[in-house]
C-alpha cells in the first residue's frame, strides 16, 4: 500500500503509536506540526490525549486550525482519535468558553459518576454497537459486540444523531464512532484496539484511495 497519511502534531497525543499502527498496514505515516504540510495533506489524522481547551489553544498557537478546516472542507479523508473526535464539536464542559473546530454541531459532556461505583475516566475494553442504519465505510467488517480500548472522561453529544455510526455503553450510552461524509472519528483508540482497531484504520486507508 502506498498510502500517505499526515498525522497532526499539536503537542498532545500518542503520535508514535498511531504512526506505528498505520505503518504496520503498509502506509507511509508522517507526523507534522507544519501548517503548509497540513495544507498539502491527502489524508489527515488528528489524534489527541488531554484537555479540550489546551488542545484548541495549541492548534491555534501553531496556526493549524485553518489548514485543518480547509482540508476537511476540500473533502480530504479525515480521522479523529479520542480527543480528536471531541475537537470536531463546538464546545466542551471540560473547558468552558473554549471553542472547538465546529465541524460537527454539538457539545462534549462529562461522563457522570452514576452509579456510584462507575469509575471515571473510562479506561479499558468495551463493546461497540454499530448503528443498524449506518453506512459508515470506516466500520466495514466491524461487528456488534466487538471490543475496543477506551481512555476518556468526556463524550460527544451531537445535535444531529445521524452522525453517530456506533455507540458504547458505560453508565450511559455515548457515541463511540461518528461519521459524516469524509469525516470520521473514534472515541476509543484504534491503534490500541488490536484486530478491530486495525480493521478501522485499514478501512480509512482504503476509503482514502
Amino acid at each position: 500500500m502506498n498510502a500517505v497519511v499526515t498525522i497532526v502534531d499539536y503537542g498532545m497525543g500518542n503520535l508514535r503509536s498511531v504512526q506505528k499502527a498505520f505503518e504496520s498496514l503498509g502506509a507511509r505515516a508522517t507526523v507534522t506540526a507544519s501548517p503548509a504540510a497540513v495544507r498539502r495533506a491527502r489524508r489527515l489524522v488528528l489524534p489527541g490525549v488531554g484537555a479540550f481547551g489546551d488542545a484548541m489553544r495549541e492548534l491555534r498557537r501553531r496556526r493549524l486550525v485553518q489548514p485543518l478546516l480547509e482540508r476537511i472542507r476540500a473533502g480530504v479523508p479525515f480521522l479523529g482519535v479520542c480527543l480528536g473526535l471531541q475537537l470536531l464539536f463546538e464546545t466542551s464542559e471540560e473547558s468552558p468558553g473554549a471553542r472547538g473546530l465546529g465541524v460537527l454541531a454539538g457539545r462534549v459532556r462529562k461522563i457522570p459518576r452514576h452509579p456510584a461505583t462507575l469509575k471515571v475516566p473510562h479506561i479499558g475494553w468495551n463493546q461497540l454497537e454499530p448503528s443498524p442504519k449506518t453506512d459508515c465505510r470506516f466500520l466495514r467488517g466491524v461487528k456488534r459486540g466487538d471490543f475496543v480500548y477506551f481512555v476518556h472522561s468526556y463524550y460527544a453529544e451531537p445535535v444531529d444523531r445521524a452522525v453517530i455510526a456506533a455507540q458504547t455503553t458505560y453508565g450511559r450510552t455515548f457515541p463511540s464512532v461518528v461519521c459524516a461524509g469524509n469525516v470520521a472519528a473514534t472515541q476509543f483508540h484504534p491503534e490500541k484496539s488490536q484486530r478491530v482497531g486495525l480493521t478501522i484504520l485499514r478501512n480509512y486507508l482504503d476509503a482514502a484511495c
